[in-house]
């Protein structure tokens, strides 16, 4: 890769974005190379530190520059109801729209055996010890309404039987 120029490269990494096909990524390029360079080099340095910085909560799995987020750290919040998404974008929507006062658990996305996704990689064995720690009276599965995630939301409701909930 370093033998390849610097702009084409910077051009390829944009392209990681979701939605950013190749004249999206040069545009974006070019912009931050003619307009806005001290933008750009703010956008890379924030980049850097987030990428390094955040990582999971590790008691609802969102993204967090802490070990506990902190919804999971609000003593405020209801722990008889307990929400399962799929990403953290789903907790940032429904903390923006609604005005549930419960806890959270992110899957990380949703069950797809064609594409390798089992109950191990969405922590399931995580939500699980959530489910015996929290005993929520509630379980609310937020979803997709895809066939993955109807499948998963059918497979968290088996789980939840198992947990009397």
């Amino acid at each position: 890769m370093p033998d390849r120029p610097l702009l084409e490269q910077l051009i390829d990494s944009l392209r990681c974005l979701p939605g950013v096909g190749p004249k999206s990524a040069q545009r974006m390029a070019l912009h931050v190379l003619q307009r806005d360079r001290a933008g750009g080099a703010r956008l890379a340095a924030v980049l850097a530190e987030a990428v390094r910085s955040i990582g999971n909560c590790r008691l609802c799995r969102t993204l967090s520059e802490d070990d506990v987020c902190g919804l999971c750290a609000n003593p405020t919040r209801d722990d008889s109801l307990l929400c399962v998404v799929e990403n953290p974008a789903d907790v940032i929507a429904l903390e923006q729209a609604t005005g549930f006062r419960g806890r959270y658990f992110v899957l990380g996305g949703r069950l797809s055996p064609l594409d390798g996704v089992g109950p191990a990689q969405l922590g399931i064995d995580q939500l699980e010890r959530r489910l015996e720690e929290l005993r929520p009276a509630e379980l609310i599965l937020a979803t997709t309404t895809t066939v993955e995630g109807e499948t998963t939301a059918h497979y968290l409701g088996v789980l939840a039987a198992r947990h009397s909930i």
